[in-house]
């Protein structure tokens, strides 16, 4: 199995030609029975050696992890020690100096991306934290809001960092993953905890604001490489996949569906929602959107058909609806985006993903 990621490394090397690439492409495309660029491939594994390297990668980090803890100061008996994060960062930049910048290993570099991203921001709250002291952080509960911010502001030059070396595409991802964390961390800070329903509210409301934000970021990466052929479209991947939970879940949380308040009419809406966001998924080729609503709109329709009196079946039932339509519109994704995507203006097509790739034989080089 060939990635697109893995046909750019064959160009860049010489062994294939452009042309000779994007005629497999389209090959592919062909026998597919559907357009390459609606198949939304992301490169996760190149084979068993992959998930491999990624365990072992995995328990020597626990073990770094473990040891810098023991080693090191801490604050209080269950407190991470900043030397536990410095080693776990400084090992997992050191394993992808082989694994992800020479062997071009798909989940090892996730995974080191990862754990370098979690000790870089351990490594900084921990050691703010002891230089703060307990009595303070106990005495004033704003100032841990504040230490978090900081470290995910210091999490997030670290993600640039390792973007500039390595170039793995989700390291954009968690550079605004982190970069979110410091807008709530500030707004945490400035809001205070006295009223904790306000606080919630506020939370909420910015971090919806801040997923439209990074969806559009993720529709920025996405409109530079409408075919899907190049790096970009898989950073435009695990941005969408940022995204999604910081616009579904405020929405639906605001809605009262997580506290169980919400009653049929907002259930209602909930679908409602999900339809939208079904079409928006349709038009940007992006499914995020759509797995990470599943489970607030699966709660909606078991409470649906409770209501109506189906209590014994209503979560076999509302399984049953929602597995159907989703296998049914995976089947037609192709036909229905076209029908989405063509009544749209000219402009915004023009910065959607193509709804088909012409097959178009090139010159033999």
């Amino acid at each position: 199995m060939y990635s697109d990621a893995d046909l750019q490394g064959a160009v860049a090397a010489g062994a294939l030609s452009p042309q000779d690439a994007q005629r497999f492409r389209d090959y592919m495309a062909t026998t597919a029975g559907t357009a390459a660029v609606d198949e939304e491939h992301f490169r996760l594994l190149t084979g068993f050696n992959d998930i491999f390297v990624g365990i072992a990668a995995m328990i020597l980090l626990v073990a770094v992890g473990w040891i810098g803890n023991s080693l090191g100061l801490n604050l209080g008996d269950d407190g991470p020690s900043p030397l536990s994060g410095v080693l776990v960062a400084a090992t997992a930049w050191g394993l992808a100096e082989f694994f992800t910048r020479k062997r071009r290993m798909a989940l090892p570099s996730i995974l080191l991306l990862l754990a370098f991203i979690g000790g870089v921001f351990t490594a900084a709250a921990a050691g703010m934290a002891l230089a703060v002291g307990e009595a303070t952080l106990q005495d004033n509960e704003r100032a841990g809001a504040l230490i978090g911010s900081a470290a995910a502001a210091i999490a997030a030059v670290g993600a640039w960092l390792h973007w500039k070396r390595f170039r793995v595409p989700i390291t954009i991802a968690a550079g605004v993953a982190a970069l979110v964390g410091v807008a709530l961390g500030l707004i945490a800070y400035m809001v205070g905890s006295a009223n904790e329903e306000a606080l919630r509210t506020v939370l909420l409301s910015f971090a919806l604001l801040l997923g439209i934000s990074v969806f559009l970021f993720a529709m920025w990466w996405d409109s530079s490489d409408p075919k899907r052929l190049t790096r970009r479209s898989d950073v435009a991947f695990w941005l969408h996949l940022l995204a999604a939970p910081l616009i579904v879940h405020p929405i639906f949380s605001l809605l009262g569906l997580t506290d169980g308040t919400a009653s049929v009419g907002q259930a209602v809406i909930v679908l409602l929602v999900y339809v939208i966001m079904g079409l928006t998924a349709l038009a940007i080729d992006r499914r995020a959107l759509l797995v990470s609503a599943l489970a607030y709109v699966l709660w909606a329709l078991s409470d649906l058909f409770e209501r109506f009196g189906a209590v014994e079946l209503s979560f076999a039932l509302t399984a049953l609806v929602i597995g159907s339509a989703l296998l049914l519109l995976s089947a037609f994704w192709h036909t229905a985006r076209r029908a989405v995507v063509k009544p749209l203006p000219a402009g915004i097509q023009a910065k959607l993903p193509v709804t088909d790739r012409a097959v178009t034989p090139q010159p033999a080089s």
